[in-house]
């Protein structure tokens, strides 16, 4: 799609145009707030948003932990279930966070378990490992945990190219 958009009317039919193709066309109706809906249509848009959101949250796992996507990667390659081991590393982040996360995860993937229970073993074995208590799941309202999001730093050098030439560090 990459005309531009339009909607064509006659006394029968409704379509919308892309360029030249036609890509929605429904009949026409003269009641008034009447919403009409194409079955098919309706039932695309719920495949492409239910898509979108494992997605979603696949994303964000790998915002947190890079390794989630090799380890995402790995257990689909071995015919798991994708949505319960994205759910469960998911819990595992709120639980632990990121900081604990990523390296779990590098040692489920270096033990050749591609699973997030081998990640969830080695994050029990760390936390037994200090003196502290366990953690415990906070669950907070959408928008205070999406303010604590990851950010991953940038490189600085690009700020250098901007003042017009390098600095070296000593």
């Amino acid at each position: 799609m990459c005309g531009a958009r339009s909607l064509r009317a006659d006394l029968d039919q409704v379509r919308e145009l892309d360029g030249a193709e036609v890509i929605a066309r429904h009949d026409r109706s003269y009641d008034r707030g009447a919403q009409i809906e194409e079955p098919a249509y309706i039932e695309t848009l719920v495949g492409v948003k239910h898509e979108a959101r494992h997605h979603r949250r696949m994303d964000r796992l790998a915002k947190a932990a890079l390794a989630s996507k090799d380890l995402s990667r790995r257990a689909a390659e071995c015919n798991a279930n994708l949505g319960t081991i994205t759910a469960t590393l998911l819990r595992l982040l709120e639980r632990y966070g990121a900081a604990q996360l990523q390296p779990a995860i590098d040692d489920a993937l270096e033990s050749g378990v591609p699973h997030p229970y081998a990640a969830r073993v080695a994050l029990e074995r760390r936390s037994e490992a200090r003196p502290l208590p366990p953690p415990l799941a906070v669950c907070l309202p959408p928008h205070v945990s999406q303010k604590d999001t990851p950010v991953r730093p940038h490189r600085l050098d690009t700020y250098d190219q901007l003042a017009g030439g390098s600095v070296e560090l000593a």
